[in-house]
């Protein structure tokens, strides 16, 4: 009986080993689409620091701090994510990067965005 099963284990490793190797591809994988990103439109909020959005937008809802780096987020017609850093070791951090998004997370506008929280912070 044991016999057997050693056979049968011997069979199936065998077997198991008949499988395809792959090989290299010919066709090259599918592109992802890559965002584009404009920085028309937000001139109010690139370069400038913490104290200066706040001048614009308020509190921020959102503040965040890891180690140099600072993330603030303005919300009301849409959510800004400010991500602020140094340009140089201890200068003040500045915003380098944004993102924008509607209140239900579906996408929008930067500009548009910047343009929103500003117009109803002037209200």
């Amino acid at each position: 009986m044991t016999q057997r099963y050693l056979l049968l284990a011997t069979a199936l490793l065998a077997i198991g080993g008949c499988t395809a190797v792959p090989t290299g591809s010919t066709t090259a994988p599918p592109r992802l689409p890559t965002a584009s990103y404009t920085t028309a439109g937000l001139e109010r909020v690139l370069g400038h620091d913490a104290p200066a959005l706040q001048r614009l937008f308020g509190e921020p809802q959102l503040d965040v701090r890891e180690g140099p780096a600072r993330k603030l987020q303005f919300g009301g017609a849409c959510v800004l994510d400010a991500y602020l850093y140094p340009s140089r070791a201890g200068s003040a951090p500045v915003v380098t990067h944004v993102d924008a998004r509607q209140a239900d997370g579906r996408p929008i506008d930067r500009a548009a965005c910047v343009s929103a929280l500003a117009g109803a912070r002037s209200r």
